[in-house]
């Protein structure tokens, strides 16, 4: 069910606000208090926006005037969810492919990577998905995904220690350690 499907009374409210009442509740708050009577319905909007995420367009791209040319985007930012503790995750990604006759619009990469980010996620099937995304839109398997992420789940419980977790997928001629593969970890790395 999604917000659209509820009726307009104004007696419905969205179960995720009942779902934010009850969480206040359960954690010894007062939902009706000053500061938190809007809570449940930002809370509400927020789960609809996140998971409701449109990416918009991803397959354009144009004639490619050279040959066997590397294409990278790094720093690529993103922030998922992580499934096991709902809570996020950031990402910096750095993604790489070699065109076959044409090349992906700049915005394509962002688009693709918001598009596996916005939903409950692992960061190491998020990297994944993104290079298989890239790989059918740009019509090549020479594509690489490089990810580092600082998970909430790790830094703000259990251990309570920021670190980041790296996950790289290689395919194609990143696949074998070579030139473009040191090239395009490099330029990953060098960033954070």
């Amino acid at each position: 069910m999604t917000l659209a499907d509820l009726p307009h009374d104004s007696a419905v409210r969205d179960p995720l606000e009942d779902v934010a009442r009850q969480l206040l509740i359960e954690i010894g708050e007062d939902p009706d208090r000053s500061g938190l009577r809007d809570t449940p319905q930002r809370f509400a909007r927020w789960w609809r926006e996140f998971s409701d995420y449109q990416a918009g367009r991803v397959e354009t791209s144009f004639p490619l005037h050279t040959d066997g040319q590397i294409v990278m985007v790094s720093d690529v930012t993103v922030w998922s969810l992580c499934e096991h503790h709902l809570l996020p995750f950031s990402c910096v990604l750095t993604i790489a492919y070699r065109p076959d006759e044409r090349v992906l619009g700049l915005s394509k990469f962002a688009r693709i990577a918001h598009r596996h980010a916005h939903r409950l996620q692992v960061q190491e099937r998020l990297v994944r998905d993104i290079a298989e995304e890239v790989s059918k839109v740009a019509h090549t398997n020479d594509v690489a995904v490089i990810g580092r992420g600082e998970h909430l789940c790790m830094s703000m419980r259990g251990i309570r220690t920021p670190a980041l977790m790296t996950c790289s997928a290689f395919d194609g001629i990143f696949r074998d350690y070579g030139p473009p593969r040191d090239e395009l970890v490099r330029i990953a790395l060098s960033g954070n």
